[in-house]
């Protein structure tokens, strides 16, 4: 084995969800903004990125997550930096949203020409293709995978340079959404938490890794 697909696979047996960071130490500007960066860069389908990062410093905020956040009493108050990963609702997921016209415009730069075609595809892909129109939750859903992509990315990012990170999903939807609002943190409708996602340095060495062997999980059809 190559000494590049090594160190890649070296990160995957490093990562693991750590449950509890060493507060004292804090994350690099520059290793950050490169976690973040490989979000960022992150495919998604049809390109239109349905996701937002919020990366929640205030300490005040993180402990009142606590309450209604089952899945990360230790990751949040430990964390170096905690980002909330925001999946766009379906209103502005729809074929003639604002959003989705500033996505083939101004970011995909899809000549003007081009656009209403590009259009149709999409909407096709909505309505039978996946069946998602109509359906506000598949839809956020659907948004929300796209967001799990960048997760990955960040957290396959983040072992690679040494840094540990956890998702969280233990929460209570309804309520945290409802606190950020409150705090100034979302505002408007457009997004809806998907996940949580904690980074730092372990305080602690994990168990070994756990997983099936390949044979058990993947399945040739020649």
């Amino acid at each position: 084995m190559s000494k590049e697909r090594i160190r890649i696979i070296e990160a995957y047996r490093f990562r693991h969800a750590c449950k509890e960071f060493d507060a004292s130490r804090r994350i690099r500007e520059e290793d950050f903004h490169f976690i973040l960066e490989t979000g960022r860069l992150s495919p998604s389908s049809f390109g239109f990125e349905p996701w937002s990062l919020v990366v929640l410093q205030n300490p005040q905020i993180r402990a009142k997550l606590l309450p209604v956040t089952w899945g990360g009493q230790k990751q949040i108050p430990t964390a170096s930096h905690l980002v909330l990963l925001l999946a766009r609702n379906a209103s502005s997921l729809r074929p003639d949203a604002p959003y989705i016209t500033s996505m083939l415009e101004d970011v995909r730069k899809i000549p003007p020409e081009l656009v209403t075609g590009a259009r149709d595809r999409y909407r096709k892909f909505l309505d039978s293709d996946f069946k998602l129109s109509g359906n506000d939750r598949a839809m956020f859903e659907w948004a929300c995978r796209q967001s799990y992509i960048a997760l990955g990315n960040m957290m396959t990012a983040a072992a690679q340079i040494g840094i540990d990170s956890c998702p969280i999903e233990g929460f209570d939807k309804e309520a945290v959404e409802t606190l950020l609002r409150a705090e100034g943190v979302v505002t408007g409708d457009d997004f809806g938490l998907a996940c949580m996602a904690a980074f730092g340095y372990r305080i602690r060495e994990p168990r070994d890794k756990t997983r099936r062997p390949l044979d058990q999980v993947v399945r040739w059809v020649l």
